[in-house]
């Protein structure tokens, strides 16, 4: 589970205000050029009646509960078109899952992720994989990652059940196969291993080779199933 500041923005990204946007004659005296490109390209919501539809309670992994994380603990953004999307993170929540579904519903906590698995292999969708979820403590890794949860702690292995590592599995080969990222150890990490971390999950008794062999065959499986 991340550490963030308080407020928006705290994954560190620059905020431009509206009024930066606004096209006419004040945007030309001031040189909509001073922007960069990336900038302007990012910030299409922030522009009054630019803003992509979206589905209240809609999710992107088919039978996940959708429950939405705080506002403040994540950025609206227009991912993969704005952000490439190339890594996983694994998470381990230090809790219950019903508590971590209180703390990411807390706009003070300032961190979500974009899903929690249960023990029981239950997924409850918290922020869209579109947006920007503040889960790895790090501005780029936020920008390019889709950040899972797993119910449990990290010196507990009787936590990491076969229906949560099966059903972890099969959201992250999904995930894979929706923007092409490579089934392997270098885009499927773990939270320790995002650059500046103090963080330590998934631990020492995460079973990465189960996990991977796992996220392989339903990758696989994904794939006929396409065919």
């Amino acid at each position: 589970m991340g550490k963030q500041g308080a407020g928006k923005g705290r994954d560190g990204d620059r905020v431009i205000s509206r009024r930066t946007l606004i096209v006419g004659g004040a945007a030309s005296a001031v040189g909509i050029g001073l922007l960069a490109r990336s900038d302007l390209a990012r910030m299409w919501w922030q522009v009054p009646g630019v803003d992509k539809p979206r589905k209240s309670g809609e999710v992107d992994f088919k039978g996940a509960e959708w429950v939405a994380a705080a506002a403040a603990n994540w950025r609206r953004a227009d991912r993969p078109a704005d952000y490439a999307i190339d890594r996983v993170i694994i998470h381990v929540t230090q809790g219950s899952y019903q508590g971590t579904l209180k703390v990411f519903k807390d706009p003070w906590h300032g961190a979500a992720a974009h899903y929690v698995v249960r023990q029981d292999g239950h997924i409850a969708q918290m922020i869209r994989e579109l947006d920007v979820a503040f889960h790895a403590g790090n501005k780029d890794f936020n920008q390019r990652s889709i950040g899972i949860e797993h119910e449990g702690f990290v010196d507990r292995p009787q936590d990491f059940t076969t229906a949560m590592y099966e059903a972890s599995a099969r959201l992250t080969a999904r995930i894979c196969r929706r923007y092409d990222i490579p089934v392997d150890r270098e885009h499927i990490i773990g939270h320790v291993e995002v650059p500046g971390t103090d963080h330590t999950d998934p631990g020492p008794h995460w079973d990465w080779d189960r996990y991977m062999k796992l996220v392989r065959a339903a990758y696989d499986r994904a794939g006929s199933a396409k065919a």
